[in-house]
């Protein structure tokens, strides 16, 4: 297994259909989650929703790139979620996020090893390996919060 093959299924792993390290993965979590549920805010902390848009973000922030476009996404956005007002907003929430989480992973394992050491966009961003870990490893520390407020509210 190559390197490229070995970050999507870390990918797929955190985002999509693994049990690995976690024991759960966004997927999971998120599918079975109401609108009422993921919009529902403790304090300051992030809502469900919030979190599920922030990780999208920046997978189609960074698949914008993979697939040779620009890269237009700004932290200071990521957690800009549109109002989730039903059920509907909340599943094409999901929708996208699955969406863009698969063809991430696929992106990536499509990629030729080499590039993975090249410059993402910019040397200030660090190389595609940089980024792609990024995604991984961020992935996992909302993962958990995610998980976290579903126990706090079930």
């Amino acid at each position: 297994m190559n390197r490229c093959q070995l970050l999507a299924t870390r990918l797929r792993e955190v985002l999509i259909n693994g049990k690995w390290i976690a024991n759960t993965n966004f997927k999971e979590q998120i599918e079975a989650i109401d609108w009422h549920f993921a919009t529902k805010r403790i304090g300051k902390l992030h809502t469900i929703a919030e979190l599920v848009f922030h990780i999208n973000y920046y997978l189609g922030g960074l698949l914008q790139v993979l697939r040779g476009g620009p890269l237009e996404i700004r932290d200071k956005f990521s957690f800009d979620l549109p109002e989730i007002s039903s059920e509907k907003d909340w599943k094409h929430l999901k929708e996208t996020f699955i969406t863009n989480a698969v063809s991430f992973a696929d992106e990536v394992e499509m990629m030729d090893d080499a590039k993975l050491d090249q410059s993402f966009v910019d040397p200030q961003y660090g190389t595609y390996l940089r980024n792609v870990e990024g995604v991984i490893e961020h992935s996992y520390y909302h993962l958990g919060q995610v998980v976290m407020l579903s126990k706090v509210f079930s």
